[in-house]
């Protein structure tokens, strides 16, 4: 049977981005996204269902998140779920599923017309 594994997020990071290098020079760069579910329910009511994952990125693009993210800021995520399984130190069998980015893509929000706010990063190239 075929299967797919693609993810698509929109989200704003839970922290600060971390970067590092492995022993052979590569960069990654870790962060986690919060999402929130939002519905009205049978009364009305607005509800909301938060959720946090883990997301890992490789490369040039960990380098620019790195360098452009910082807690708070939006960002679109396309990329496949992994999971990873180890064991304690006592013995326990844990796992967690994380997402591992093949695009990053960093969002902002235009300020009112004449109000300071974000500017876009350079590489945005805004249309007419």
């Amino acid at each position: 049977m075929t299967s797919i594994n693609r993810v698509l997020l929109l989200g704003n990071l839970t922290r600060d981005p971390e970067l590092r290098y492995t022993q052979s020079g590569a960069a990654v760069c870790q962060f986690g996204l919060g999402l929130t579910r939002r519905w009205t329910n049978g009364a009305g009511e607005l509800q909301e269902d938060p959720c946090f994952v883990e997301v890992v990125v490789w490369g040039k693009q960990a380098e620019a998140s790195a360098a452009h993210l910082t807690k708070g800021r939006a960002v679109f995520v396309e990329g496949r779920l992994q999971q990873d399984d180890w064991q304690t130190e006592a013995g326990e069998k844990r796992s967690r599923l994380k997402v591992v980015a093949q695009r990053v893509t960093f969002l902002y929000r235009p300020a009112p017309s004449g109000a300071p706010g974000e500017a876009a990063p350079d590489w945005v190239k805004e249309e007419a």
